[in-house]
């Protein structure tokens, strides 16, 4: 089905493999579209929990856009890009009701950090290097990176990174809040479904409410007190509720059905 892309499942875990390893992964005009579709796939697949995004083979994660592909654009072509992309892939990701890991598994930069960034949890493998190298170009990072980088770690960090178009460590990556975890790149997998294993034992339903309050709190205009409140009360109408309070009590493993 997929040119640039290889899905995978292991239960309820579908894995979408950026599969252009010749090209380091880099994300061109048809990975983007295939992207959308698979994770929109996934979405509206009862049989899938949670997302793992990574890349072929253990140099690359994606190291970036495919500059050849953009070279001769203008501002009106430059500007479609970045609006189609950050709605239709990235912004997809952030506000999917189902969590995605991304497995960074080597170079992670320009669109491909802002790939991982976009991801709700991001695992690195020891030997990833990240970095936003766009001002190099004589651009600015797009599909969100000013901003998702800036609320990961912090506005002076995240202009450091920016600004001097340096790469840093998966250990720097991971004392600065960047990535949750450094694993060997035997482990990375193992690890990011182990995370997602324990999260799908959790209510579908919550989880998909708790992203949305946390998505919240870095959204302009929006309440994200309110939102959280309004999660919180609807959540008591729900299945699940009964479930885990039942389960609680009764000192058992909860059964969540997502109702």
């Amino acid at each position: 089905m997929f040119q640039n892309l290889l899905i995978d499942y292991n239960g309820a875990i579908q894995h979408i493999i950026i599969n252009r390893e010749s090209k380091l992964n880099a994300l061109n005009k048809e990975t983007l579209a295939e992207l959308h579709t698979a994770i929109y796939d996934a979405l509206n697949n009862e049989r899938v929990g949670g997302i793992i995004i990574t890349g072929a083979g253990q140099k690359a994660f994606v190291a970036g856009a495919d500059i050849a592909e953009f070279s001769s654009f203008d501002s009106v072509k430059g500007e479609k890009l970045a609006r189609d992309g950050h709605r239709l892939v990235f912004n997809q990701i952030e506000n999917s009701k189902k969590p995605v890991i991304a497995a960074i598994n080597g170079f992670a930069l320009g669109g491909g950090l802002e790939l991982a960034l976009a991801c709700h949890i991001r695992i690195a493998s020891d030997n990833a290097k990240m970095g936003l190298p766009e001002v190099s170009l004589g651009l600015i990072p797009g599909y969100g990176g000013t901003q998702r980088l800036s609320h990961l770690v912090g506005k002076g960090k995240a202009l450091e990174i920016i600004l001097t178009a340096d790469m840093i460590t998966a250990d720097e990556a991971l004392k600065i809040g960047l990535v949750n975890h450094v694993v060997s790149q035997d482990e990375l997998l193992t690890k990011a479904e182990e995370i997602m294993n324990k999260i799908l034992t959790r209510s579908p339903l919550a989880i998909e409410t708790a992203i949305t309050a946390v998505n919240a709190s870095t959204q302009t205009g929006v309440d994200g007190y309110e939102i959280e409140i309004a999660g919180f009360a609807k959540s008591f109408g729900t299945d699940d509720f009964k479930e885990g309070v039942s389960a609680f009590l009764e000192k058992r493993k909860p059964h969540f059905k997502g109702l």
